[in-house]
């Protein structure tokens, strides 16, 4: 990819990002980006902004809020390559994610092939990891509720309703697919104190805190929900974590 000096309006640049002019002045409100000006005070955006905003948009699209997005790229993850190398290890989970689902594939095609039959728990097991349907996340939303309700009162919910930012519920389900693909990835390897497994748990509690606001008391009622979903034998089959891979995750973020 060849550089370039040119400038763009906000409207322009927007459109060459596949955002809205609004998120632009979100990111600016926020200090993640600063446009240049016209002498007539309009916005304008050049190679350095382009830069910066690919940045911005990476880490929003793994889930850090914008204030986490502004800590990081004052620090360590000043630099595009950096945040490049993130991009690309998110994107080699989903492929990851992607094979395993394939190879299931493959060994469910090989076994009919054979003229034997799949048990229920090998189609249930190969639905429940190759097919991202609305109907899964009801099964997991069905799962959790009677542990959701247990632990936080309906004035707790009212409350996280009212306060919690809003997102759109297939790519915030596409963000934590991609994370437990990675996490599972990593877990196989057997070290949570690797700096792909501290990164992963940086990001892993980054999502957890978009719904919890950072408040540790939701933080602990909405572990303890899991926690009851996971010994659960009826709620455990339809949830994507296991009790492993959370501890793993756990061992990860203490290692950091």
């Amino acid at each position: 990819m060849a550089g370039g000096n040119e400038w763009y309006t906000a409207g322009a640049m927007a459109r060459r990002l596949g955002v809205s002019v609004k998120a632009l002045r979100v990111y600016e409100d926020a200090g993640l980006v600063a446009p240049d000006r016209t002498g007539a005070g309009y916005r304008l955006y050049g190679p350095a902004h382009a830069a910066r905003l690919h940045q911005v948009l990476v880490l929003k699209r793994m889930g850090l809020s914008l204030k986490d997005i502004a800590a990081l790229l004052a620090a360590r993850l000043a630099s595009l390559d950096a945040v490049l190398a993130l991009q690309q290890r998110a994107l080699e989970a989903r492929v990851a994610e992607a094979k395993h689902g394939l190879s299931l594939i493959a060994a469910a095609r090989a076994t009919l092939a054979r003229g034997a039959s799949l048990s229920p728990d090998d189609l249930a097991r190969l639905t429940r990891e190759t097919v991202m349907t609305k109907e899964r996340d009801e099964a997991l939303a069905a799962a959790m509720r009677p542990h959701v309700e247990r632990h936080f009162s309906d004035a707790d919910r009212a409350r996280l309703a009212e306060t919690a930012p809003p997102f759109d519920q297939e790519e915030v389900a596409r963000e934590w697919d991609a994370l437990i693909a990675e996490a599972t990835a990593l877990m196989e390897q057997g070290d949570p104190t690797t700096p792909a497994a501290r990164d992963l748990a940086r990001r892993w509690f980054a999502q957890v805190e978009r719904f919890t606001g950072g408040d540790p008391a939701t933080f602990a009622k909405l572990g303890a929900a899991w926690s009851d979903a996971m010994a659960d034998p009826v709620a455990a089959p339809n949830l994507p974590m296991t009790p492993e891979l959370m501890r793993f995750v756990g061992a990860a973020r203490s290692a950091g």
